[in-house]
């Protein structure tokens, strides 16, 4: 019974283990089937586990931060400029940010950090941010997103072309500004970052440094300003030494105050996460400023015996400029020296040098960025150490003349790149468009005469107060209380 039972059961069984077998035997046939997608699906899987939130939130706010600087520099020129073109000025420097974050957006980061292409170019295969997604790119910066590190790169894209307002200021029509920073930030900016910091990039290959923009941002947008400068001619109307007057020191302390603010995020985000390299770029970024801005004072004290806030800011902004190439190779006491360097060469850069070789760069674009920026390049060749970022290397001063040669290198390609591509731009866009205004619009003013707006429409004056005050005292009014309805302003 029991055999027989258990022959039966055996034959009874029999069925479902064939079924069973049969469905394990195609199971295994899907999976095999299945196992190249499976691996393609895993993929995000694995870049995601790569990713680190701290590092992502680090350059996220990095990036908020360099974008601030663009109005920041708004603020920045459009104090330094007359009256009658603050307006102009400041919607230049705005601009730029609609116009070249599109273009970035488009094909510019493409061009930049793509593919390399001959080592001069990236492809376009990364056209319209195509492939620039969530996944990290283990070349730029292997724990945050692609997109991530592609939108940081996009401020610094941005601000660039900007600083060339300050050479071009005060007589450059809007339409053929607009033109010329398409065509710059293409034509210049986009290969010269590619050849810096892409992977392939000839610069990048030969090891010159610069951790945030010495060369890519600063000598490229000085430079620039330069060359269009001595191409648009001096402005009109000019006092008879030249020399023009901030005429809203508090506007140019806003916008120094929002550069300085912004530039923790252009250094320290530049080491691409929330590290000790971050850490120290930081605090080499402050000392820097603070040592550069207490080097022009002293300098201009000693020349005119009156340190100003405008001495002030500026020198501030030339060691902020100075230190950004150098900032993630360099300890505390080699900012310190790169401070006061950029403060004393850029206060004889702005206050002597246009004046002996005759050129209107109209609000230091060149003495502040050009010379700054240079000086910046040219000491990370002096002051680099592996010690700060193993990644670097040791500069002149740590027993390796080389890589003051490879910065020199770095210097002379960047000057000369940007002033025949910024030659070759202006002309471009002069023939099509025209660059300067009209004798008559720079005259009335580019804000009246371009845009329609007046910086200051409504003026309160003393003679304004003391009219209304005796109008008041007239008609027994007591002063604070008269004609509340009324229009109480008065055109300057």
């Amino acid at each position: 019974m029991r055999a027989a039972g258990g022959s039966g059961g055996a034959a009874g069984s029999a069925g479902p283990r064939r079924r069973r077998a049969a469905a394990m035997s195609a199971a295994a046939v899907l999976l095999g089937l299945a196992l190249p997608g499976l691996a393609l699906a895993a993929a995000p899987g694995s870049a995601a586990a790569a990713l680190r939130p701290g590092d992502e939130a680090w350059l996220l706010a990095s990036c908020a931060l360099v974008l601030v600087m663009t109005p920041g520099l708004a603020f920045f020129y459009g104090g330094m400029v007359r009256k009658k073109n603050v307006i102009t000025t400041m919607l230049q420097v705005f601009a730029v940010i609609g116009v070249v974050s599109i273009q970035w957006v488009l094909f510019g980061y493409s061009l930049a950090f793509g593919p390399d292409v001959g080592h001069v170019i990236g492809s376009l295969s990364w056209i319209g941010f195509r492939h620039v997604g969530a996944a990290p790119d283990a070349a730029y910066a292997p724990t945050i997103p692609a997109e991530l590190y592609a939108i940081f790169q996009m401020m610094f894209a941005v601000i660039t072309p900007a600083l060339i307002v300050g050479g071009l200021a005060e007589r450059m029509r809007f339409k053929a500004f607009l033109l010329f920073t398409v065509l710059w930030a293409t034509i210049v900016y986009d290969p010269l970052a590619h050849w810096v910091w892409g992977t392939g990039g000839w610069l990048h290959d030969l090891g010159v440094l610069d951790f945030a923009g010495g060369t890519v941002v600063h000598i490229s947008s000085g430079v620039a300003g330069l060359v269009t400068a001595i191409l648009l001619g001096k402005r009109r109307g000019l006092p008879g030494d030249e020399h023009v007057r901030a005429h809203n020191l508090p506007l140019v302390l806003i916008g120094t105050a929002l550069l300085w603010f912004g530039w923790f995020g252009f250094n320290a985000g530049s080491a691409g996460n929330a590290g000790p390299l971050a850490a120290s770029a930081f605090l080499v970024t402050n000392t820097a400023a603070a040592a550069a801005s207490m080097a022009w004072m002293a300098v201009e004290w000693l020349r005119t015996g009156k340190a100003t806030l405008m001495g002030a800011c500026a020198g501030a902004v030339c060691g902020l400029v100075a230190i950004t190439p150098a900032s993630g190779f360099v300890g505390p006491m080699g900012s310190i020296a790169i401070g006061v360097g950029a403060g004393v060469i850029c206060y004889f850069a702005a206050a002597t040098l246009k004046m002996r070789f005759g050129y209107d760069d109209a609000l230091d674009a060149f003495g502040g960025h050009g010379i700054g920026g240079t000086w910046g390049a040219i000491a990370t060749g002096l002051f680099a150490e592996v010690a700060v970022n193993s990644g670097g290397a040791n500069g002149l001063l740590y027993g390796n003349p080389r890589q003051l040669l490879l910065q020199l290198v770095g210097v002379a390609t960047a000057w000369v790149f940007s002033a025949a591509g910024t030659f070759v731009v202006y002309k471009l866009v002069d023939r099509l468009v025209g660059c300067r205004v009209s004798p008559a619009e720079e005259e009335a003013g580019l804000d009246a005469a371009l845009h329609g707006e007046d910086a200051y429409p409504e003026q309160v004056t003393w003679g304004g107060i003391a009219q209304w005050v005796g109008t008041s005292l007239e008609r027994g009014e007591a002063p604070g209380a008269a004609r509340r309805g009324h229009e109480r302003q008065f055109r300057a």
